[in-house]
């Protein structure tokens, strides 16, 4: 069971923080479609694929003082920010996890908006079609965000640089 926690502490201390929790998850759920060992399910869901499991895992990591959880309000909206504790810190250095380095990767997705994550983890969520079918159905599942076919490009472009760091 811990080794999951582990998993995810290991990435707030190569990520530095993390601002929203759709952010999160969307950073959680390409790790996971780029070969990085979470274990976490996710389900297509309103803002694109989405873990249950992740999000108690980062409240039971929050409730035992690994995580600090800080509710924002900025221009009108509310979102939290995550980061690693000192006692996250120390419990990390009890265990010996071989989790691929993920820093660049989680830095760069970090750098990103969610918006942006979002289009790319729901492309990556359909990656077992051809592109054109892929382009149609986040054309229509994501159709409230109105994605122009720069950003469709773009993520692609994207996920093709994340696996490039990663094989």
């Amino acid at each position: 069971m811990l080794k999951e926690h582990v998993k995810l502490l290991s990435m707030f201390q190569q990520a530095g923080e993390i601002v929203g929790r759709k952010k999160l998850q969307k950073i959680v759920y390409i790790s996971k479609k780029l070969a990085i060992p979470f274990s976490e399910r996710f389900k297509f869901h309103m803002f694109g694929p989405y873990s249950e499991e992740l999000t108690l895992r980062i409240e039971e990591l929050c409730n035992l003082g690994f995580l600090q959880e800080t509710l924002e309000t900025k221009s009108g909206y509310q979102q939290y920010r995550y980061i690693l504790t000192e006692e996250g810190e120390k419990f990390l250095d009890m265990y010996n996890l071989d989790l691929p380095n993920i820093e660049l990767s989680v830095s760069n997705m970090n750098d990103q908006s969610s918006r942006f994550l979002e289009l790319v983890s729901t492309v990556l969520y359909f990656d077992e079609m051809e592109k054109e079918e892929i382009v149609e159905k986040v054309m229509t599942v994501k159709k409230k965000q109105n994605y122009t076919e720069e950003e469709m490009e773009r993520a692609f472009t994207y996920i093709e640089q994340l696996k490039s760091v990663h094989h």
